[in-house]
């Protein structure tokens, strides 16, 4: 069932969709992060404002630098030892959707430990967006029974995967992590 469903969401993938899937965090939209019209979809089904920027996913830290310009060198001890989920703000983001990059530059990006976003992401061969499944300014929904169905009907394709997964999860910590180490928490 698991490589179904990654099949699924592939080819929404590629055809520059939005998907609504599971991810080491809460349940996310995503999109292609080097798709500025996909990413401008997932704002129009969120009523969020385009100058917003997004957390992407990536399977891998191997691929930080085909994203990024600089990579601090403790990011890779950050991402490998770091228990819960971890997105880190770098400056210099490249080879991305616009839309996907803050005003300054940088980019949040989160190296998942989670199965099927690690599976996707890999066979996508291309970082894929995550932004909490509701409306812009309303509560992020901690499971799929959650979220709400204005969401779900205006998404391509519904991963049918851990939808009955009732464990609360939380959005990610946040560090940005300056070219030469220095760091400070977003969120915690």
């Amino acid at each position: 069932m698991l490589n179904d469903q990654i099949r699924q969401a592939l080819a929404v993938l590629k055809d520059g969709g939005v998907i609504l899937y599971p991810t080491d965090t809460v349940w996310g939209l995503g999109c292609d992060a080097t798709n500025e019209q996909a990413v401008e979809k997932i704002n129009a089904i969120k009523g969020r404002s385009s100058d917003k920027s997004f957390i992407i996913l990536l399977d891998t830290d191997a691929k930080l630098q085909s994203y990024v310009t600089e990579i601090p060198e403790v990011a890779y001890d950050l991402i490998e030892y770091t228990e819960n989920p971890l997105t880190i703000i770098f400056s210099g983001a490249k080879n991305l959707a616009k839309n996907v990059i803050n005003v300054d530059g940088s980019v949040g990006i989160r190296v998942v430990k989670h199965d099927f976003c690690e599976q996707l992401i890999y066979r996508f061969r291309k970082p894929i967006t995550s932004t909490s499944a509701n409306l812009s300014g309303q509560a992020t929904p901690k499971t799929f029974d959650e979220i709400s169905d204005e969401i779900k009907d205006a998404v391509d394709y519904v991963v049918d995967w851990e939808q009955d997964l009732n464990i609360d999860k939380k959005p990610s910590t946040i560090m940005k992590l300056a070219p030469g180490g220095q760091f400070s928490f977003i969120r915690r």
